[in-house]
């Protein structure tokens, strides 16, 4: 039984009757909501938290997330500043679970207690995403393993999906490797993506050496491809090695239509980084169509969830076909875990990344000592 719930998990991330109908109609699939602007971090990169205001009120998040569920969404993601901090998540996630919203949180996991992810559970969270970008605290961020990592037993008996999500950029490449390696040890699906700009298409942080950062974003398409647990859809990954080639990508945006986001005062935004002053309970689905078109802005964009579910409705066949194989690749690893003598999830996980856990035989790419300490020019 313990094997079939764990080959069912591996194929859980795309309910295909529930997403179908989305790829079809004119109805959002995703909102992203802000229940806080206050975050308990001040990572360098981030564009996203702001702790002069205070959290909306719970009757003002309920009644958005009305509004929200009646336009048709399907999927809330709860997002911030940092959820946790906000004093009724728990309660805010069963009103999400009563409105039938398919829920997820990300969280940076500095606050997360074994209690509290059992009242996120009780309330009937489905996923959890945790950011993690290196091993050891920085200048740039202190969302790392050192803090996080045993944390990461309170999930073993969970029905809560976890994963993990990193930042590249030229502060964390030196450790990505390790990140990416730790999480995938312990049997999480993990991922690290490109950082990308602020609104003003303004980089916080350096960006890293192209060529270092295209070996690492191949490395992780390779492991991907091997049927190991990067949590990125194969169309992401290529989409990200393009952006650092310099080549154009096809695709129309999807953003403020079939994905939106709600801010923490209730405006309505196209996306985390095209922000208007529309109050999400005047927002039609005329209003939402009105956003079905390609943006100057998507050349480049780094907001992935709205390039992720754009490419999703543009090929669905394409994206789940290459995910349902690349998942279908887990299913002997699984199959040997229930009945081998060894339990993938207890191999440590070194400094350096180790270069065949989880199952790989992909040696880790190792940037030259000098191209970790170049970066694009900032715009």
């Amino acid at each position: 039984m313990k094997l079939l719930n764990n080959i069912g998990r591996e194929f859980s991330g795309y309910n295909v009757l529930e997403s179908a109908r989305r790829l079809v109609d004119r109805k959002p699939l995703q909102c992203s909501l802000y229940v806080t602007d206050r975050c308990n971090l001040d990572c360098s990169y981030c564009t996203e938290y702001d702790n002069s205001v205070p959290h909306p009120p719970l009757v003002d998040l309920k009644k958005w997330l009305r509004k929200i569920r009646e336009l048709g969404t399907m999927r809330i993601a709860l997002v911030g500043g940092e959820p946790l901090l906000h004093p009724d998540i728990v309660e805010l996630v069963r009103y999400c679970r009563e409105l039938g919203f398919a829920t997820s949180l990300t969280t940076n996991g500095f606050l997360l207690t074994r209690k509290k992810l059992a009242d996120l559970e009780e309330a009937g969270l489905q996923v959890m995403q945790i950011s993690v970008d290196r091993m050891t605290p920085s200048p740039i961020t202190k969302k790392t393993f050192k803090t996080i990592l045993p944390k990461l037993d309170y999930f073993k008996n969970s029905k809560v999906s976890l994963h993990i999500t990193g930042v590249l950029c030229d502060d964390t490449l030196p450790e990505s490797t390790a990140v990416l390696e730790t999480g995938l040890a312990r049997g999480i699906p993990t991922e690290v993506r490109l950082v990308h700009a602020d609104p003003k298409s303004f980089y916080r942080v350096q960006r890293g050496s192209p060529e270092a950062l295209k070996n690492f974003i191949e490395w992780m398409i390779q492991r991907k491809q091997n049927g190991e647990k990067i949590h990125t859809n194969e169309a992401i990954l290529d989409y990200q090695l393009s952006l650092l080639k310099g080549e154009p990508t096809e695709w129309t945006c999807m953003a403020g239509y079939k994905l939106f986001f709600v801010s923490a005062q209730g405006k309505f935004w196209v996306c985390s980084m095209v922000k208007t002053e529309k109050d999400i309970m005047d927002i039609t689905l005329a209003d939402l169509h009105e956003n079905y078109r390609k943006k100057a802005c998507q050349v480049g964009c780094g907001v992935y969830c709205a390039v992720s579910t754009s490419m999703l409705v543009e090929r669905p066949a394409k994206v789940i076909g290459k995910e349902i194989v690349a998942r279908a690749k887990r299913v002997p690893a699984l199959v040997r875990q229930n009945f081998g003598s060894g339990e993938l999830a207890s191999l440590p996980a070194n400094g350096d990344g180790a270069e065949h856990m989880n199952g790989s035989r992909h040696p880790a790419p190792r940037a030259k000592a000098e191209e970790s300490l170049v970066g694009y020019p900032e715009r």
